[in-house]
Parts: C-alpha cells; sequence; structure tokens
C-alpha cells in the first residue's frame, strides 16, 4: 500500500516539475514552494484512493473465485452421484 501511495506522491512532484519547467521558470522559487507539497498530497491522495479501489476488486474477484469453485464442486458431486446410480 506505502509503495503506491509514494509513487503518486513522487508522480505529483513530477508533474510539479513539469509544469515550471514548460512555464521556463525557476524550480525553486521562493514564493512558490508551497506548492510541492499540494501536488504531492494530492498525488499521495490518489494513491491512497487507487489503492482502496484495488483492495476492494481483489476482494470482489476473491469472493467470485470462491462462488464459482463451490458450484464447480456442487456439479462434480451431482455428477458422480448420478454416475453411481
Amino acid at each position: 500500500m506505502v509503495h503506491r501511495i509514494a509513487f503518486w506522491s513522487c508522480f505529483g512532484l513530477a508533474v510539479r516539475f513539469w509544469q515550471v519547467g514548460i512555464e521556463m521558470r525557476p524550480f525553486f522559487n521562493k514564493s512558490s514552494l508551497w506548492a510541492y507539497p499540494v501536488y504531492a498530497a494530492g498525488g499521495a491522495s490518489f494513491g491512497y484512493w487507487l489503492q482502496g479501489v484495488d483492495d476492494k476488486q481483489t476482494a470482489m474477484l476473491n469472493e467470485r473465485k470462491r462462488a464459482l469453485l463451490e458450484k464447480r464442486a456442487r456439479k462434480a458431486q451431482r455428477d458422480a452421484e448420478r454416475v453411481e446410480a
């Protein structure tokens, strides 16, 4: 979980560097240093949200897999009973 948040935080910083580079301004101007933590926090919050989405999807897929395996086992049991009879 932490690696995803750290990645997106660094991505937010990279976006800020890219923005300042496109504008051809100094990277570390005293009047605009406040923006770097804002961009990092924005990226980190996106990473946190994305981790939640991933966890929910993984849980849903595992539940669906469990249900399908149970269904297959019941069908195999019915088929085995039918063959014996």
